[in-house]
This record gives structure tokens, sequence and C-alpha cells, in this order.
């Protein structure tokens, strides 16, 4: 998979791949967007240290573009859910019940979204799973925008800025493309875990 998907991190198309992942994981969380978004930044990372002396080359793909792009794909594809879900009825819970995954996310991380307000937005961004909870809770309690779209974005830089500088920065301190990828994804997984944990983790009953 890894070798596929580096066949097309030197062409343009892989802004659009990396888009139309992000875009679409909020309905299918199976999607593997944040392995594009390390793989193309490792990507990044391995071009800028073959660079050599002579004209500078257009760098595909390029840091802040990816970056532009992924948290513009997350932010879209959040408020897709959001608006869906706050339309959608009882059709939408009829989908989400064909889903074990998100049936299943639902059931462990509602409760703990809802109590831990905007921050746990953010967290939850991480967790499998968490985006969709968080996207189409907000639109079936019928959140304001101006309540649920913040918070998006800036769960939206969060998880785009974490796996871009996992990618990069872990193919140069490492200095092999793959080593570095994989060093990468088992840290995104791993900080994925942690994110699962902490919105699950019970609120302490307040003593008298």
């Amino acid at each position: 998979m890894l070798e596929t998907l580096g066949s097309l991190t030197s062409s343009p198309w892989i802004y659009a791949l990396v888009a139309l992942s992000i875009l679409l994981d909020v309905f299918l969380p199976v999607l593997p967007s944040g392995v594009l978004v390390v793989t193309a930044a490792a990507a990044a990372a391995a071009a800028a240290g073959a660079a050599g002396p002579g004209p500078v080359q257009p760098q595909v793909p390029d840091i802040l573009a990816l970056l532009v792009t992924a948290v513009t794909a997350s932010v879209l594809g959040d408020m897709a859910a959001y608006r869906l879900a706050r339309r959608g009825g009882a059709r939408l819970d009829r989908a989400i019940a064909r889903s074990r995954r998100l049936t299943r996310a639902h059931e462990r991380l509602g409760t703990a979204l809802a109590r831990g307000g905007g921050a746990l937005v953010v967290i939850a961004r991480f967790a499998p799973a968490g985006r969709s909870v968080v996207s189409l809770g907000a639109g079936k309690t019928h959140r304001k925008v101006r309540e649920f779209l913040p918070w998006s974005v800036l769960a939206a830089i969060a998880w785009a800025g974490y796996s871009i500088a996992l990618g990069y920065f872990g193919t140069q301190w490492l200095g092999t493309t793959w080593l570095g990828t994989a060093i990468s994804l088992i840290a995104l997984f791993a900080a994925g875990s942690l994110a699962a944990f902490v919105v699950r983790r019970p609120t302490p009953t307040p003593t008298a």
C-alpha cells in the first residue's frame, strides 16, 4: 500500500486524493486519511533532502499546500456531516445503526463529548470515529454553527499539523522515508488510542 501511495506523492493529484479521503472519512471512518497525510509529508521531507544544487524545482507535495488542503477538507467534511445530521432525522439514525463502528463510537463517546464541551472536540478528532461522533452529534442536537465551527477549525489544524509534522520531521530525523513513515504512523495511531481513552474516561463524581 505504501509503495502505491509513494508513486502518487510526486504528482499534484496527491492533494485531490488527500482532500477526498479527509472529506469522506467523516462518513466512512475506515478510510486511511491519516496514512495519506503522513505519507505525503514524508515524501515532501525526502524530496527536500534530495534537492541538490541548481535551479529550484517546485516541490510536490508542498508542506504548506498539504496543510491547507487537509485543514480545509477536514472542516468541509465536518460541516457536511453537521448539516446532514441536522436534517437527517430517523433516516440518519437508521444509517448509523447499520455501521457497528459508528454505533460503538456513539455509545462510548457520545456522553463524554456532550460532557466535555469544545475542548473535547479537538481531542476527539484524533480518536477513531471521534470526528464522526462530534460532527453528527452536533447536528443532531442542533448546536449553533458559531458554537461548532471554531472548534472544528481548531481540531482540523491540530490534527493536520500533528500528522504532517510527524511525517515530515520523522523522515528528516531518521533519514529514511519508509522508516520515518512507519514510525510516524505508529505515533499517529498512539495519539488516536490516547484520545479515545481520554474522551471515554468517566468524569469523577464530586464529593459533598
